[in-house]
């Protein structure tokens, strides 16, 4: 006998799974955050690194969880390849947070604190919006504030952007041996990648509620 309520608790459960991802994803830039506080103030070390690695592991179960889900359900709430598209995506947030904090964690000069903190900021501002825009999705097509999401969202990255560039620019300028150069820009990149991963998951939302609107 069909069951709507075994139907809904499984449409349930794709949402919590991607709002689960969301808040892992925001997770991880919230200790980023932290991470360059506890540099600044000489304490991090492989207790911090763990944390992240903890953070893109479970983001890594909940990936699974979510394809697992997708092969024992016929009916889901969004298309299937929505629902994959923006797992993906969510993943790939605190996976590129991790590489930022390992590669630090090597680097063998003097971080420059003061210049990863505004993209540290924007990187929150994005990774923020995204998790508002997901957790959306659950009750229905709101376009008008899933725009407003996106707008604050697609700022962030213009700032990001704008914020690489001038940190590039200070680096070509200042008194850098080529190996510090070489590994800053690699850096500023890495961080500004990882804005642009927000960015992709919140298109992936805007797409999909496009699409139901």
């Amino acid at each position: 006998m069909f069951s709507l309520k075994k139907l809904l608790g499984k449409e349930d459960k794709f949402f919590d799974l991607l709002e689960a991802g969301a808040d892992e994803a925001k997770a991880s830039v919230d200790l980023f955050t932290n991470y360059l506080k506890k540099i600044a103030a000489g304490d991090g070390g492989q207790s911090t690194l763990d944390e992240f690695i903890q953070t893109r592991r479970k983001e890594k179960r909940i990936r699974h969880m979510m394809t697992e889900e997708l092969s024992k359900t016929f009916v889901t709430p969004l298309e299937r390849e929505d629902i994959e598209a923006l797992s993906f995506a969510l993943y790939r947030i605190p996976k590129q947070v991790e590489k930022i904090v390992e590669r630090l964690s090597i680097y063998p000069g003097r971080v420059p604190n003061a210049a990863f903190q505004r993209q540290a900021e924007l990187m929150s501002q994005a990774a923020e919006a995204v998790a508002f825009m997901v957790k959306q999705l659950r009750g229905g097509t709101h376009i008008e504030k899933i725009r407003e999401a996106n707008d604050r969202l697609q700022y962030a990255e213009g700032e990001a952007d704008k914020v690489m560039l001038t940190l590039l620019k200070d680096l070509y300028h200042g008194p850098y041996e080529a190996k510090e150069l070489v590994i800053l820009q690699e850096l500023y990149e890495m961080v500004e990648q990882a804005v642009d991963r927000c960015r992709n998951a919140g298109n992936i939302v805007l797409q999909i509620v496009l699409k139901h609107s």
